[in-house]
Protein backbone atom coordinates (compact mmCIF):
# COMPACT_ATOMS: atom_id res chain seq x y z
CA UNK A 1 0.00 0.00 0.00
CA UNK A 2 1.38 3.51 -1.15
CA UNK A 3 1.32 5.83 1.86
CA UNK A 4 0.48 9.76 1.44
CA UNK A 5 -0.17 12.73 3.51
CA UNK A 6 -3.24 13.67 4.61
CA UNK A 7 -4.86 15.96 2.28
CA UNK A 8 -2.79 14.65 -0.59
CA UNK A 9 -4.38 12.92 -3.07
CA UNK A 10 -2.72 10.22 -5.68
CA UNK A 11 -2.07 11.53 -9.22
CA UNK A 12 -3.61 9.63 -12.03
CA UNK A 13 -3.32 10.91 -15.15
CA UNK A 14 -6.76 9.82 -16.50
CA UNK A 15 -7.80 11.52 -19.78
CA UNK A 16 -10.19 14.08 -18.31
CA UNK A 17 -7.86 15.43 -16.35
CA UNK A 18 -5.20 16.12 -19.10
CA UNK A 19 -7.62 17.66 -21.02
CA UNK A 20 -8.70 19.62 -18.45
CA UNK A 21 -5.36 21.05 -17.91
CA UNK A 22 -5.69 21.38 -21.69
CA UNK A 23 -8.54 23.40 -21.06
CA UNK A 24 -7.34 25.13 -18.00
CA UNK A 25 -4.13 26.48 -20.14
CA UNK A 26 -6.81 27.86 -23.07
CA UNK A 27 -9.11 29.99 -20.67
CA UNK A 28 -6.03 30.94 -18.10
CA UNK A 29 -4.37 32.80 -21.30
CA UNK A 30 -7.73 33.88 -22.82
CA UNK A 31 -8.15 35.95 -19.40
CA UNK A 32 -4.87 36.71 -19.06
CA UNK A 33 -4.06 38.30 -22.44
CA UNK A 34 -7.72 40.13 -22.66
CA UNK A 35 -6.96 43.28 -20.93
CA UNK A 36 -3.76 43.91 -23.14
CA UNK A 37 -5.32 42.54 -26.06
CA UNK A 38 -8.17 45.93 -25.21
CA UNK A 39 -4.93 48.14 -25.10
CA UNK A 40 -3.16 46.55 -27.80
CA UNK A 41 -6.04 46.89 -30.26
CA UNK A 42 -6.16 50.59 -29.57
CA UNK A 43 -2.66 51.10 -31.14
CA UNK A 44 -3.50 48.67 -33.62
CA UNK A 45 -1.40 46.18 -32.64
CA UNK A 46 -1.39 42.44 -32.01
CA UNK A 47 0.14 39.69 -29.03
CA UNK A 48 3.27 39.32 -31.55
CA UNK A 49 3.62 43.03 -30.89
CA UNK A 50 2.93 42.71 -27.03
CA UNK A 51 5.83 39.78 -26.73
CA UNK A 52 8.22 41.93 -28.54
CA UNK A 53 7.63 45.05 -25.85
CA UNK A 54 7.60 42.85 -23.06
CA UNK A 55 11.23 40.88 -24.05
CA UNK A 56 12.45 43.68 -24.76
CA UNK A 57 11.48 45.86 -21.69
CA UNK A 58 12.52 42.86 -19.50
CA UNK A 59 16.30 42.56 -21.72
CA UNK A 60 17.32 46.32 -22.32
CA UNK A 61 19.65 46.25 -25.25
CA UNK A 62 18.97 42.59 -26.42
CA UNK A 63 19.83 41.82 -29.73
CA UNK A 64 17.73 40.92 -32.48
CA UNK A 65 19.12 37.72 -33.03
CA UNK A 66 18.57 37.15 -28.81
CA UNK A 67 14.83 38.37 -29.78
CA UNK A 68 14.50 36.07 -32.44
CA UNK A 69 15.75 32.98 -30.06
CA UNK A 70 13.34 33.49 -27.37
CA UNK A 71 10.06 34.34 -29.92
CA UNK A 72 11.08 31.54 -32.09
CA UNK A 73 9.88 33.02 -35.42
CA UNK A 74 11.52 34.09 -38.73
CA UNK A 75 13.03 37.50 -39.22
CA UNK A 76 10.47 38.02 -41.69
CA UNK A 77 7.92 37.75 -39.19
CA UNK A 78 9.71 39.94 -36.83
CA UNK A 79 10.73 42.63 -38.96
CA UNK A 80 7.53 43.54 -39.21
CA UNK A 81 6.68 43.63 -36.12
CA UNK A 82 9.48 45.41 -35.22
CA UNK A 83 9.78 48.04 -38.10
CA UNK A 84 6.27 49.42 -37.10
CA UNK A 85 7.85 49.71 -33.50
CA UNK A 86 10.54 51.65 -34.66
CA UNK A 87 8.34 53.63 -36.78
CA UNK A 88 5.82 54.60 -34.35
CA UNK A 89 8.39 55.74 -31.65
CA UNK A 90 8.48 52.42 -29.42
CA UNK A 91 11.77 50.80 -29.84
CA UNK A 92 14.97 52.69 -30.54
CA UNK A 93 17.50 50.18 -32.33
CA UNK A 94 21.02 50.89 -32.21
CA UNK A 95 24.27 49.32 -33.33
CA UNK A 96 26.51 46.97 -31.68
CA UNK A 97 29.37 48.08 -29.64
CA UNK A 98 31.83 45.00 -30.58
CA UNK A 99 29.90 44.17 -33.70
CA UNK A 100 28.16 46.76 -35.52
CA UNK A 101 26.36 44.70 -37.43
CA UNK A 102 24.49 43.42 -34.73
CA UNK A 103 21.33 45.99 -33.89
CA UNK A 104 20.65 46.17 -29.65
CA UNK A 105 16.73 47.33 -28.95
CA UNK A 106 15.51 49.21 -26.19
CA UNK A 107 12.20 50.87 -25.29
CA UNK A 108 11.80 54.21 -25.77
CA UNK A 109 10.12 56.04 -22.91
CA UNK A 110 6.82 55.75 -24.77
CA UNK A 111 7.29 51.74 -25.47
CA UNK A 112 8.15 51.47 -21.56
CA UNK A 113 4.55 53.46 -20.68
CA UNK A 114 3.25 50.66 -22.64
CA UNK A 115 5.15 47.99 -21.82
CA UNK A 116 4.00 48.91 -17.86
CA UNK A 117 0.14 49.42 -18.83
CA UNK A 118 0.18 45.93 -20.84
CA UNK A 119 1.93 44.53 -17.79
CA UNK A 120 0.44 46.08 -14.99
CA UNK A 121 -2.84 44.02 -14.83
CA UNK A 122 -1.26 40.65 -15.59
CA UNK A 123 1.33 41.21 -13.00
CA UNK A 124 -1.74 41.97 -10.53
CA UNK A 125 -3.38 38.43 -11.69
CA UNK A 126 -0.14 36.55 -11.07
CA UNK A 127 0.36 38.27 -7.62
CA UNK A 128 -3.30 37.51 -6.23
CA UNK A 129 -3.18 34.14 -7.96
CA UNK A 130 0.37 33.26 -6.33
CA UNK A 131 -1.12 34.63 -2.98
CA UNK A 132 -3.98 32.70 -3.42
CA UNK A 133 -1.83 29.46 -3.84
CA UNK A 134 0.38 29.44 -1.35
CA UNK A 135 4.42 29.01 -1.80
CA UNK A 136 4.02 25.33 -2.29
CA UNK A 137 1.59 25.41 -4.92
CA UNK A 138 3.58 28.28 -6.76
CA UNK A 139 6.43 25.72 -6.98
CA UNK A 140 4.21 23.50 -8.00
CA UNK A 141 3.00 25.51 -10.95
CA UNK A 142 6.77 26.80 -11.68
CA UNK A 143 7.79 22.72 -12.39
CA UNK A 144 4.71 21.93 -14.13
CA UNK A 145 5.66 24.85 -17.07
CA UNK A 146 8.72 23.84 -16.97
CA UNK A 147 7.53 20.72 -17.87
CA UNK A 148 5.72 21.65 -20.53
CA UNK A 149 8.55 23.97 -21.92
CA UNK A 150 10.82 22.59 -24.32
CA UNK A 151 14.84 21.99 -22.90
CA UNK A 152 16.17 25.31 -24.44
CA UNK A 153 13.12 27.28 -22.81
CA UNK A 154 13.85 25.57 -19.02
CA UNK A 155 17.72 26.20 -18.96
CA UNK A 156 16.76 30.25 -19.04
CA UNK A 157 14.65 29.62 -16.01
CA UNK A 158 17.08 26.94 -14.07
CA UNK A 159 20.12 29.12 -15.03
CA UNK A 160 18.17 32.42 -13.58
CA UNK A 161 16.78 30.80 -10.25
CA UNK A 162 20.53 28.73 -9.58
CA UNK A 163 22.02 32.12 -10.09
CA UNK A 164 19.70 34.00 -7.62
Amino acid sequence: MVETKPGTKLLFLRDEDLRQGIELLFFAYRDFTAEADTILAKQSFGRAHHRVIYFVGQYPSMSVSDLLDILSITKQSLSRVLRQLVDEGYIDQKPGTSDRRQRLLTLTAKGKELERLLTIEQRARIATAYKDAGADAVEGFRKVMLGIMEASAQRRFKDEKDQG
